[in-house]
């Protein structure tokens, strides 16, 4: 009966476990644990009674001399037995390849360790390919159990860049190693070692499955009452925005292919993308907050991972709210002195800087002699559009106080990505006067730039080939060498003047391009951030392991495995033990240890993931001011993709959130 019971356990702890450890490694019998008797000489199984390990021994040589008979082997011919004293014993040793990897341990009933202490096991000898190995090395690894919550092992190392070198040349053993096959498998060791726990609680069903009862104190009632009205609350409110959202989406649906509706999301289109970010964290937060199966929790370092995954959802738009709620209160207690100070800020700009900037550049500027017409002509079209852009403001400066309590509203219902994403798109269509300056002094420099080069090729005799993207030599007609000469001049000397209204409107555009990119970029950190591991690692570091190493406790090189024989042995036999007692045994007891993550190695992966796209942003942006071409206005920063639209009835959606929340508190019991 026991047999088969232990033989249950074994499958179904296999069936839980991970199917990578499965495939690699499963929970079997190792070997067997046997006790001696002092009195009798016979060999006990390892659940003895307790009466039974109480009786007095008279005879403890006889007890030493059968202990050989049964398990030491006698290397002129006797096979070792250990294996014969049971049915599981005998299925295990078959399942063992017919005992080529087989554990002995042994219980010696004489020896006192203290009060409560019992027996404990000693390593006999181990069947390995067939072989008896009486004399081994052994390496005791004490590691503390992993616990979800609690702390796992990883493999998993941070070594900085800066520290892996290159070296010129290989040694001859670097080679070798490389070539080396390893004696195991460390993934799948620290794999087993990770679900230690799951087989455990897995062998604990078994053995109690009624479970020990714990009674529930009037404080588990109330928290648990509380859970409850936190999860109706919660589900009550999203499923409130909810319904909202589906009936925005429906509505918006109608006029999707309008003008009106393409020129206002290409306008607003970082407070459209971000919105998108938005909707899909409130529509799939509960989804995500759901258990996944028990066979993905059965290792610790994968439930610890899954948890993180399903909680940085819920955290980042947690955080973000409250960022949110911060500014947007700050801004509505505060909205007249806003909008004073936005009014000035936009009239000290408009005056002090564009128009005496034009006005400046039509004049001498710093002791430049400009071409008086061509700096008239350009700087009364730059002056005429920003007056333009001037009485447009005064008209529609009284909205500026509800636009400014509208942005601190948004802020409080849906975070302060999207306030800072509105905040963008409105500082591009404040200063869009200026970009269209911009953009048409830039194309009159550039097609300036373009024509004199075109005229220096023809000068040199050397023509653009456009299919081959090189230069080719070309035989130019003497008219075309004096058209080119007439136009070589005037362009050439109109060219400081081209380019001083073309400095001063890029300078002013890349400050606009430049608090556009900073506020991109909060609004990456903030979606970018794992607020979530930063506050586990802030509470609990040892859910964040990085590399393992070794204690070394103790180190015993002439330890004996149970040397104990008495003078009663036969000659044989003495001969042999004190043969076998010349190859010393060693033993090793090392500690398991982990490293940790530091914060900044935390939160620096995802930052990389976040700016891994902006690298060529500034050198693309000083070609494009070099060469008049236009030049991105924002950063190209990651952002959290977007997910399929989702529809559900609201009751459905209801119970979704509900049942998310009571997750939570299944997982934190």
């Amino acid at each position: 009966m026991a047999s088969i019971l232990l033989l249950e356990i074994l499958r179904d702890t296999n069936e839980n476990m991970p199917v990578f450890l499965e495939e690699k490694s499963m929970f079997s019998v190792l070997g067997r644990g046997a006790a001696y008797l002092s009195g009798n000489g016979k060999v006990l199984k390892v659940g003895l009674e307790e009466d039974d390990w109480r009786k007095p021994s008279n005879n403890s040589i006889l007890s030493t001399t059968n202990r050989q008979d049964v398990f030491i082997e006698n290397y002129g011919g006797r096979s070792c037995t250990c294996h014969q004293l049971d049915e599981l014993v005998e299925q295990s040793w078959e399942a063992s390849a017919e005992g080529s990897r087989w554990i002995q341990l042994v219980y010696d009933s004489c020896d006192q360790y203290g009060r409560d202490i019992r027996w404990l096991p000693k390593l006999h000898h181990i069947h390995w390919n067939g072989q008896i190995v009486p004399q081994f090395n052994v390496h005791v690894i004490v590691y503390e159990t992993p616990l979800y919550g609690m702390h796992h092992f990883s493999l998993s190392s941070w070594i900085p860049s800066e520290q892996a070198k290159v070296l010129p040349k290989k040694p001859k053993w670097a080679d070798e190693l490389d070539r080396s096959q390893p004696l195991f498998d460390l993934d799948t060791v620290i794999l087993a070692i990770n679900s230690a726990a799951a087989a455990k609680t897995v062998i604990e069903k078994h053995v109690n499955p009624k479970g020990s009862y714990t009674g529930f104190t009037i404080i588990h009632v109330c928290l648990a009452f509380m859970w409850h009205v936190l999860a109706i609350s919660v589900a009550s409110i999203s499923t409130l925005f909810y319904i909202t959202i589906q009936l925005f989406y429906r509505f918006s649906s109608f006029g999707s292919k309008t003008i009106m509706y393409i020129t206002l999301a290409r306008t607003f289109c970082t407070t459209w993308t971000n919105i998108r970010i938005r909707v899909c964290q409130i529509l799939y937060w509960p989804i995500f907050l759901q258990h996944n199966g028990l066979r993905f929790q059965s290792c610790v370092e994968y439930a610890e991972k899954a948890a993180l995954l399903r909680h940085s959802m819920w955290s980042s738009f947690f955080v973000d709210l409250l960022f949110g709620n911060l500014i947007g209160l700050l801004l509505l207690s505060n909205a007249d002195s806003a909008c004073l100070w936005v009014s000035t800020f936009a009239n000290d700009i408009t005056n002090e800087l564009l128009r005496s900037g034009c006005v400046w550049l039509m004049g001498v500027p710093a002791g430049f002699k400009l071409n008086t017409e061509l700096a008239g002509v350009l700087g009364l079209i730059s002056l005429n559009a920003i007056q333009i852009w001037s009485t447009l403001w005064i008209f529609i400066g009284f909205l500026l106080i509800y636009f400014i309590k509208g942005l601190a509203l948004l802020g409080i219902l849906f975070g302060a990505t999207i306030l800072a994403a509105l905040v963008i798109d409105m500082v591009a269509l404040a200063t869009l006067h200026v970009s269209s300056l911009h953009c048409a002094i830039s194309l009159l420099y550039s097609w300036q730039i373009q024509t004199l080069a075109a005229l220096w090729r023809l000068f040199r005799g050397r023509k653009w080939n456009p299919l081959r993207q090189r230069l080719d030599s070309y035989n130019y007609t003497v008219k075309q060498h004096v058209v080119g000469s007439l136009l070589f001049t005037p362009l050439l000397l109109l060219l400081p003047t081209t380019s001083a209204f073309y400095i001063f409107f890029t300078i002013l555009n890349t400050a606009i391009t430049f608090i556009r990119v900073l506020i991109e970029v909060v609004i990456s950190v903030i979606h970018g951030t794992p607020y979530i591991k930063i506050f586990l690692r802030l509470a609990r570091q040892r859910r964040f392991p990085s590399g393992i190493w070794f204690e070394i406790v103790s180190c015993n090189g002439g330890y004996q495995e149970f040397s104990c024989l008495h003078e009663v042995s036969s000659s044989s036999e003495n001969s042999r033990q004190k043969d076998a007692g010349e190859e010393r045994s060693g033993i090793l007891v090392s500690i398991l240890h982990s490293n940790f993550l530091s914060i900044g190695q935390v939160v620096l992966p995802h930052y990389k993931k976040v700016f891994s796209g902006v690298s060529g942003f500034a050198t693309t942006s000083a070609y494009g001011a070099l060469t008049g071409k236009r030049t991105a206005s924002t950063l190209g920063t990651g952002l959290p993709s977007t997910m399929p639209w989702m529809v559900i009835p609201g009751k459905e959606y209801w119970c979704l959130c509900y049942n998310a929340i009571l997750a939570c508190m299944a997982e934190r019991d």
